[in-house]
């Protein structure tokens, strides 16, 4: 392949040779799963010709791709050896064996790691093509779905941002008509008319100079500022959905033959033979030396070293970054709102790469609880309104982090992270793991937590720090005072993994003092607050205020040392330790829901450990939220809640004999 520093020059012949070695990989991956030297394969058969889309490709634009765009990844530069590793998955593959066949990523070339999730390259790809605009260049992004992943509501909702931001994305639907088994005549959300023909270029892409044609126009487009096209790419495909399939069981004879008379590469071997540019015998010498290639190179590729059972903890995160005191002025009383919005303000004066993005940050509403106030006034270019579209807001801060900018986005409330799961786990969650470390995630996504504070009920009242921390590669701090909370963000601001932010409701606005020099706080650094010698008291977030006045109450009577956790994940079990040599006693608060939740999690851990377990004197207590939902009424939120009484009774049962 010529250089991708510029577009590459179309060749048919070239372009053959290429389809053809995509489909004899697909061969011989078939094969060797016969030989039961494989698990899993996942086959381009019938989607070669997209790989004319990456003629029209340079260095700095960026591919989100599909799992059948096998061809297209060979245009792009990434070699039959890259995608042999990956089908043996060996140490030397692009995700050093963690993903499965055909979910390529290559950093080199600006290919983004494949999510199995149908649709779920879309969103990131589009806070990609974002960030290529809000740089001012003319790069372009290529996204790529299945026609059943085109009801994905992801995938409307990417479109949608793209097209209300004028985005520079060519989106490919590849509609070989099939979900697996099933026909998606009916589903097509084109085909059935519930979309319209905006931006939409139909195109016979069983022949490479269609899809060529179209891709230069959809590229110009984008590149020229006109926004973005999808590409309806009608072709066949060849062979079962993937090697734990049989289409034969869907599908009758007549229609895989009629199919198979369609073969892009048969059509395309046909046209170059009758034009002259090709000879029977030429084509046979090009299959030869293919086939030997592929072979000798899967030969290689199985002989090749395994990944190594010690390094599967490797990429979850990066390094930890420094922490260094925020900017925020000491001496002084400060809301929790105010200090955060402060520092927001001077992490958007000093680096360009940060973007604010949420429902309602602009101003005049500066946030539904004016954590943004001012931010978009000073800084229009940067600080924008989202739609009502939670998947929207994580998706695009994925793309946008991924892309090289810093996003800071909110969730109006941490409880409406619902819509938004599927980025959050399967993108921000994984990308740094499941790409061996080449693709990282900068983002922090903030958001109100908890309750006490009357009204809230079940949507605007949940914790969720339990389920969010079940999910590795996530960060998660929940400050409970104003000078922590500015520490903690300034810290969050300067780290390289998604972090979420989680600011206790309750706690937003007490006017509270700050020390004159101000600390300070990095990850997976607890505070003692208050020193005691007879009981641990662990929690975090608004809990710290009943654990503060249960320690009031029975002040003379037990002495009480309350930690500060501050850091979910990283979570400092150490300062928890020294604290329990001492006391012999632990009561963890939390309001989150019981069950697999964090004060578990904290109980479990130092019980089970041997250094630990012989220093406790009586059995650990959690005082916790129950396992139900927060009522509307404050009486049923009250009653779901930790209380101050709840604390002070645990209290007195760690300390009988």
């Amino acid at each position: 392949m010529a250089s991708l520093t510029t577009p590459q020059t179309y060749n048919k012949l070239d372009l053959l040779r290429l389809m053809f070695l995509s489909r004899e990989g697909d061969r011989r991956e078939a094969v060797l799963l016969r030989q039961s030297k494989g698990w899993f394969q996942v086959p381009g058969m019938g989607h070669e010709a997209l790989a004319a889309v990456a003629y029209h490709l340079r260095d700095d634009d960026f591919i989100f791709p599909h799992y059948r765009d096998r061809g297209l990844m060979l245009a792009r530069g990434m070699t039959n050896m890259d995608l042999a590793y990956a089908f043996f998955a060996k140490r030397d593959s692009n995700s050093g064996g963690r993903q499965m066949p055909a979910h390529y990523s290559f950093r080199q070339r600006n290919v983004w790691s494949v999510p199995t999730p149908t649709g779920g390259n879309l969103l990131p790809a589009v806070g990609a093509a974002w960030g290529m605009k809000l740089r001012g260049t003319d790069s372009v992004v290529v996204a790529s779905f299945g026609d059943a992943a085109s009801r994905q509501g992801e995938v409307y909702e990417a479109i949608s941002f793209a097209v209300q931001e004028r985005l520079p994305v060519v989106f490919m639907m590849e509609d070989n008509q099939y979900g697996i088994s099933t026909n998606t005549e009916r589903m097509n959300p084109y085909k059935i008319g519930v979309l319209g023909e905006r931006d939409l270029v139909r195109v016979n892409a069983r022949h490479p100079d269609n899809v060529y044609e179209a891709a230069r126009a959809a590229v110009e487009k984008a590149r020229s500022g006109g926004g973005p096209t999808i590409l309806w790419c009608e072709l066949d495909r060849l062979s079962s959905h993937t090697s734990s399939d049989d289409h034969r069981v869907y599908r009758t004879e007549d229609d895989i033959k009629e199919m198979m008379s369609r073969d892009p590469i048969v059509q395309l071997v046909q046209e170059l033979i009758k034009a002259g540019e090709l000879t029977e015998q030429d084509w046979e010498a090009i299959q030869d030396e293919i086939r030997d290639q592929v072979d000798r190179e899967y030969i290689e590729a199985e002989n090749s070293e395994d990944p190594r059972g010690d390094e599967v903890m490797d990429h979850l995160y990066g390094e930890l970054p420094k922490a260094t005191p925020p900017p925020l002025e000491g001496g002084r009383k400060w809301r929790m709102v105010d200090a955060l919005n402060q520092v927001f303000k001077v992490a958007l004066s000093e680096d360009r790469n940060y973007v604010f993005f949420g429902e309602d940050i602009e101003d005049p509403k500066g946030g539904v609880f004016k954590l943004t106030d001012g931010l978009s006034t000073l800084h229009p270019d940067r600080v924008f309104n989202s739609p009502l579209a939670e998947a929207t807001i994580l998706g695009v801060a994925c793309g946008l982090a991924c892309y090289g900018m810093k996003p800071v986005f909110e969730l109006q409330f941490i409880d409406f992270v619902g819509p938004a799961w599927s980025q959050l786990v399967n993108n921000l969650a994984t990308i740094r793991w499941r790409s061996n470390g080449t693709w990282t995630c900068p983002a922090i996504i903030y958001a109100p937590y908890g309750a006490y504070l009357p009204g809230g009920s079940i949507w605007h009242s949940q914790a969720n720090e339990g389920a969010i921390a079940h999910f590795p590669g996530l960060r998660i701090m929940i400050p409970s005072n104003p000078q922590d909370a500015a520490a903690m963000m300034w810290t969050a601001l300067k780290a390289d993994d998604p972090t979420v932010f989680l600011i206790p409701k309750h706690l937003f606005r007490m006017n509270v003092d700050v020390s004159e020099d101000i600390e300070p706080v990095g990850f997976g650094e607890a505070k003692v607050v208050r020193e005691g010698s007879d009981v641990t008291i662990v929690t975090w977030g608004n809990c710290i205020e009943q654990a503060t006045e249960a320690a009031d109450e029975l002040e003379g009577e037990v002495s009480c040392e309350i930690i500060d956790l501050r850091s979910i994940v990283p979570l400092d079990y150490e300062t928890i330790k020294r604290s329990i040599e001492k006391t012999g006693r632990l009561i963890v608060i939390q309001e989150d829901t019981r069950t697999c939740s964090i004060g578990q999690a904290i109980i479990q851990e130092l019980t089970s450990n041997s250094d630990t377990w012989g220093h406790f004197i009586s059995p650990p207590q959690l005082v916790s939220k129950s396992d139900v939902y927060i009522g509307f009424n404050p009486i049923y939120e009250y009653a779901a809640l930790p209380d101050t009484k709840r604390v002070v009774e645990a209290i007195r049962l760690v300390m009988e004999d």
